[in-house]
C-alpha cells in the first residue's frame, strides 16, 4: 500500500475562537478558494447540501478545472475542530489521489484564535506516491493563500 502524505498549515486570527470556528465552518468554499495556484484550481461551487455543519452531511465540490470531489463531514466539535473526507475524486487529480482526510483545528491564543488546517492525502498507487511531495509543496502555498483569504473575509464580516 502506498504511503499517505501529511500536510499542515496554520495561522492566527484576531477574533475569539468561537467566532472563528463558526465562520470557517460556514463560509462558502468558492469565497476562500478563489484563485489558482499553479495546477491547483479554485473551487467553482459546491452542490448537494442545505447548510453545512452536521456530521454525515455531504456535498460535491466542483473545481475550476472540471474536477469534482465528494466531501463528507466526519467530525464536528465546536469550537475545537471539524473534519471531513474527500472521496470520489474526478478530473486531473484522479490519477494521483484516492482520498483526502482533512481537518480544521482551532485553539484560543490570547484574545484571538489559531487555525491549523491539515490534509492527509492517500495516493492511488506507489507511482502516485512518488509525485505527492510535489503536490504537497504546491498545497502548502495554496493553503497559506487560502488562510490569508479567510482572514480578509473574517475582517470584512466580523470586523
Amino acid at each position: 500500500m502506498a504511503a499517505a502524505l501529511d500536510l499542515v498549515q496554520s495561522r492566527t486570527y484576531p477574533f475569539p475562537v468561537e467566532q472563528v470556528f463558526e465562520f470557517t465552518l460556514s463560509v462558502p468554499l468558492p469565497a476562500v478558494f478563489s484563485r489558482w495556484f499553479g495546477p491547483l484550481p479554485p473551487v467553482a461551487e459546491t452542490t448537494g447540501h442545505e447548510g453545512w455543519g452536521s456530521v454525515g452531511q455531504t456535498r460535491t465540490v466542483r473545481t475550476a478545472d472540471g474536477g469534482t470531489m465528494r466531501e463528507e463531514l466526519v467530525a464536528v466539535d465546536p469550537p475545537n475542530r471539524f473534519a471531513y473526507e474527500l472521496t470520489e475524486v474526478t478530473g486531473p487529480l484522479k490519477a494521483l489521489v484516492a482520498s483526502i482526510d482533512g481537518s480544521w483545528n482551532f485553539a484560543s491564543v490570547g484574545t484571538g484564535a489559531r487555525i491549523e488546517w491539515a490534509w492527509t492525502i492517500h495516493p492511488t498507487s506507489r507511482v502516485a506516491e512518488l509525485v505527492l511531495p510535489a503536490i504537497g509543496l504546491l498545497w502548502n502555498s495554496y493553503a497559506r493563500r487560502a488562510l490569508d483569504r479567510l482572514d480578509q473575509l473574517m475582517v470584512a464580516e466580523l470586523g
